[in-house]
């Protein structure tokens, strides 16, 4: 593992418990029967009753478990943490949900899981942490069975160009859109679900992959592109000028509809 992937696995080592505390996940609320899935994800990938479901880059496996307490699939999930992959076990056992869970980058994933799925499912904050989208592409098309299919929902790139400051008041042009020679290296205090989180590990790195590297990877690996959507909400609320709104959806305050803050992929193997 590389510099950037050891500052970033400790990263989330680290992050783990205060996640699964953190009212941003809500995990109490999971316990309680509600699912983590979104409307988006639920409507695209549609009746998973009976089928085979890996989840890539799991965390500690909320969606994971969701797909099969609530939609009937047969999970796995993996992730390169120890640590999330402990939790995701024990909140499975806790909630009696039958599961698999494995400990793996996603590189070394084949040598470590055997079988194909029926779907191979990602989602959102998942393809800034790696830097080979090529060998993500070959290693999510290995996994699908002939006549199955890959799917991803991600934050869109064009809207993580923007100034994300607390106090930015307008869509101003902050990051790059197109990756340069190395990643975007951030230092900051707190984490995402607790800003004034005591982290030990603050140093992480980010890969930046324009919408073309995803789809051209995906193609590549051999998948047939079946749709590529492109919406103007998300689901985190990233931006200070965002809202969060009923059903689970975030817009803009401002220039709502002008720009695309999350994208689909759905991306299937011939028969």
């Amino acid at each position: 593992m590389d510099e950037h992937l050891e500052a970033n696995r400790k990263h989330w080592d680290e992050v783990v418990p205060i996640h699964v505390e953190s009212e941003f996940y809500r995990v109490r609320e999971f316990r309680e029967g509600r699912s983590k899935l979104k409307p988006v994800e639920l409507s695209e990938v549609g009746d998973v009753r009976g089928k085979t479901l890996l989840h890539l880059q799991c965390h500690f496996g909320l969606d994971t478990l969701s797909w099969a307490r609530h939609e009937g699939a047969i999970v796995t999930g993996a992730d390169f943490s120890e640590p999330a992959i402990d939790a995701a076990r024990t909140l499975a056992a806790e909630c009696g949900i039958d599961a698999r869970f494995v400990v793996s980058e996603i590189d070394s994933l084949p040598g470590r899981l055997g079988g194909q799925f029926d779907v191979v499912f990602t989602s959102y904050g998942v393809l800034c942490w790696l830097p080979d989208l090529a060998r993500w592409a070959a290693v999510a098309a290995h996994f699908v069975k002939p006549g199955g299919f890959f799917y991803i929902a991600e934050f869109h790139p064009v809207s993580m160009i923007f100034d994300d400051a607390a106090d930015a008041d307008d869509l101003r042009v902050k990051y790059p859109y197109f990756p340069g020679a190395e990643p975007l290296r951030f230092d900051d205090a707190g984490d995402y679900t607790d800003r004034s989180a005591p982290l030990l590990n603050r140093t992480t790195y980010e890969f930046l992959h324009p919408v073309s590297e995803v789809v051209t990877a995906l193609v590549d690996a051999g998948l047939r592109i079946d749709f590529l959507h492109e919406f103007p909400f998300s689901t985190y609320q990233f931006l200070p000028i965002t809202r969060a709104l009923p059903g689970g959806t975030v817009r803009l305050t401002k220039h709502d509809g002008s720009v695309p803050l999350l994208y689909s992929v759905k991306a299937s193997k011939p028969a």
